[in-house]
């Protein structure tokens, strides 16, 4: 394990990279190397080895050792990305914290994009949607999409929230907001969970439309149908309790920032006629 504690003359980075890996030995430093040369600054790369067993640890050892940003943690047995996630979560130090898979279906040169709507004050969490019309898109399995956009959509119902793509990896949050919330997940569930946890909060969420690079089974890809019934289960048991906390709050249907009210006639994170906003 490696570790860079911030100093007077290192101050706490701007943005926190959380990468949870497993079994990445093709792609992890190529990832890596784009993630730090991404153009925010200043900023930190939080790695968190799943317990990899195929050369990937050793590949990670060697590449925190010349990279000053990497700061590296592992996991003696393998636990699921939620269960990574949580490490690397409790490791940050940047202001806003950014989730980034280890196999490059995801873009690191749309980070200034990401974050574009919380550094502007408009957003307290910012979903990266690959369903948006922003960019490339590989085109890939059917069925998968239709289990995205499915899943969604009950999501949405469940939380009341507008979003196009709730299972996206590129997920953005202001540090503060992500520190408020216990997450409980070990493997993919942990996006539905994130989901319902927010929608729970009342915070302001936007949208943003990205590329999306998606791989085949044969390249590495690992979620598959045993993950969309937990997911399932997923927003039932953590997105109800959401949804009655909302209404409790009376924050239902709208979004506003913690510790403010959102205007009557144009909720924070809606325009006119209701609906999130959407960067472009």
């Amino acid at each position: 394990m490696t570790d860079r504690t911030p100093t007077a003359a290192t101050p706490p980075p701007l943005l926190t990279v959380v990468m949870p890996v497993y079994n990445e030995r093709d792609t992890v430093v190529s990832i890596i190397d784009r993630v730090l040369a991404s153009p925010i600054e200043p900023k930190e790369l939080v790695v968190v080895d799943d317990c990899s067993q195929d050369g990937t640890r050793e590949i990670l050892e060697n590449a925190a050792r010349t990279r000053p940003q990497m700061r590296l943690f592992r996991h003696e047995v393998n636990r699921g990305k939620g269960a990574a996630l949580r490490t690397g979560f409790a490791e940050a130090r940047g202001e806003y914290v950014l989730i980034q898979d280890a196999d490059e279906e995801y873009d690191p040169t749309e980070y200034p994009h990401l974050l574009k709507p919380l550094i502007d004050g408009h957003a307290d969490v910012v979903f990266g949607s690959r369903f948006l019309g922003g960019g490339a898109h590989r085109v890939l399995y059917y069925w998968h999409s239709v289990a995205n956009r499915w899943l969604t959509t009950v999501s949405n119902m469940v939380t009341d929230l507008n979003l196009s793509d709730m299972e996206t990896c590129y997920k953005v949050f202001r540090r503060d907001v992500l520190e408020r919330i216990t997450l409980e997940e070990d493997r993919f569930g942990i996006e539905p969970e994130m989901t319902a946890k927010v929608a729970a909060l009342g915070v302001r969420v936007y949208e943003v439309p990205i590329s999306y690079y998606g791989r085949t089974y044969a390249e590495g890809k690992k979620i598959g149908m045993k993950d969309a019934f937990r997911a399932m289960y997923c927003i039932a048991r953590y997105g109800l309790p959401a949804r009655a906390e909302r209404r409790k709050q009376g924050i239902y249907g709208e979004g506003r920032a913690p510790g403010k009210k959102a205007k009557k006639s144009e909720p924070a994170g809606r325009d006119k006629d209701g609906d999130p906003k959407v960067y472009s």
